[in-house]
């Protein structure tokens, strides 16, 4: 896919960057997202052993041959914005964001990744001054992405294309995303008290997709996560029309570095 952002125009600009830059800089994003998407592809095909990390989450060479591609591919597009990414805060390296920020999770998914699954996918956020305003969820088994820009529109992206998406309204039906790898009693007794009437089963931020393409109306997580797990959906549900927020009904802010960028819980829902 071409592109038509060129990374030097960007690097001194002051936030807010206007929407228009940000379309012109995703289509910079989205061919990175497949390339790193392809390195994946690869390592799955020749076969890896998982590794565990600290925190006991497993990481694999796919993760790493990602953000191989990742970071020195977003730190060009451009130089003066900060690259969090997962396994960085793993080893580690706890960088300052600034203002503006990419978040990256080279492999979400691992688990699905390694028991087959096709849900896995690489996820890039760009944030300013603490709210997501780009993102991409390239799910690279599928041969699909979902992008978004807050204030212009998402998409689905295939090898065909693009097409606009648009998160739905509510209707008769409530049906709720699910976590094939994270599921609690207190998710189920939420979904309950909201009256979900169907639930829909699938793994990594690939749930974020859906909800943003209208198949679904609400995405609940009870349980926290990290920051680059979610910012990249967050951006993708906003521009489809939906919202995202923390329990209490706050707009989720970004960038805690001095909790390793854990983020809270959150709720993602359609249009209202």
């Amino acid at each position: 896919m071409a592109s038509a952002f060129r990374g030097g125009n960007l690097g001194a600009m002051t936030q807010p960057v206007p929407p228009a830059t940000l379309a012109a800089l995703l289509d910079a994003v989205i061919p990175l997202a497949w390339a790193a998407g392809t390195a994946i592809l690869a390592v799955r095909a020749k076969g890896c052993e998982a590794m565990t990390k600290a925190d006991a989450s497993p990481v694999t060479e796919a993760d790493h041959a990602s953000e191989a591609i990742l970071l020195p591919g977003l730190r060009r597009l451009l130089p003066d914005a900060e690259v969090i990414s997962e396994e960085r805060v793993a080893a580690g390296e706890i960088p300052a964001p600034g203002e503006r920020f990419w978040l990256v999770d080279p492999l979400d998914g691992t688990r699905e990744f390694l028991n087959g699954d096709d849900d896995f996918c690489v996820c890039i956020a760009l944030v300013a001054e603490g709210r997501p305003v780009l993102g991409i969820i390239h799910a690279p088994a599928r041969g699909q992405s979902w992008a978004g820009v807050v204030g212009t529109g998402a998409w689905l992206v295939t090898p065909d294309g693009r097409r606009p998406i648009a998160a739905r309204a509510a209707g008769k039906t409530t049906v709720a995303l699910v976590s094939r790898s994270h599921r609690d009693p207190d998710t189920d007794a939420l979904l309950a008290r909201m009256g979900v009437t169907e639930r829909m089963v699938t793994g990594a931020a690939t749930k974020f997709g859906m909800l943003a393409e209208g198949r679904a109306d609400l995405y609940p997580r009870l349980v926290r996560i990290s920051e680059w797990d979610i910012a990249a959906g967050d951006a993708i549900v906003t521009a489809a029309g939906g919202t995202m927020t923390d329990m209490d009904g706050q707009p989720i802010r970004y960038g805690n570095a001095a909790e390793r960028f854990r983020a809270s819980t959150f709720l993602a829902r359609g249009r209202s």
